[in-house]
C-alpha cells in the first residue's frame, strides 16, 4: 500500500511510477519543460538547497548563504513562489521562506545523483582516451 500524499508538508501528489504513466502529451511535455527551465538557473538551485539544508530562511539569511543581494535574492524567490514550489510565512517585518513542494527535494538529490555518475562516466572516457592515445 502507497502512502498517501502528506498536504502539511506539500510532498508529491503523485503516486503513479514513471514507468505506470501514460506517455507525456505536448501540453504535459510543455509544462514539464516550463518546470525545468525555471529549475534550471544556477542561483535558484543554491536559494533552493539553502532551503532544504535550513528548512526556512528569510531573505537576508538567504541572501548572506549564497553571497547575493536581498534583492536579487527576492527577484528569484518570487520565480519559484509563482510555481508553488516555496512557500512564505510572515514573522512581523520579516517573511521565511520554505520549500513547499516536496517533490523538489528528491529532483535535487537525483539532480545531484545524475551529475556525479555523468562527471564519473566523462572521466572514465577521458581516462580511457589518454590510455589509447600513449
Amino acid at each position: 500500500m502507497k502512502p498517501k500524499p502528506d498536504k502539511k508538508h506539500g510532498a508529491c501528489a503523485a503516486p503513479l511510477s514513471l514507468k505506470e504513466r501514460p506517455l507525456l502529451s505536448p501540453i504535459q511535455a510543455g509544462g514539464l519543460a516550463a518546470v525545468f527551465k525555471v529549475l534550471a538557473n544556477d542561483t535558484r538551485l543554491r536559494l533552493l538547497h539553502a532551503l532544504v539544508l535550513a528548512d526556512e530562511l528569510c531573505v537576508s539569511d538567504l541572501a548572506a548563504s549564497v553571497g547575493m543581494k536581498p534583492q536579487a535574492v527576492s527577484n528569484q524567490l518570487q520565480r519559484l513562489s509563482d510555481l508553488g514550489i516555496l512557500s512564505s510565512r510572515r514573522d512581523g517585518t520579516t517573511i521565511f521562506y520554505h520549500v513547499e513542494d516536496q517533490c523538489v527535494r528528491g529532483m535535487l538529490e537525483q539532480g545531484w545523483c545524475l551529475m556525479e555518475e555523468t562527471s564519473k562516466r566523462s572521466s572514465l572516457t577521458e581516462r580511457s582516451a589518454r590510455c589509447c592515445a600513449e
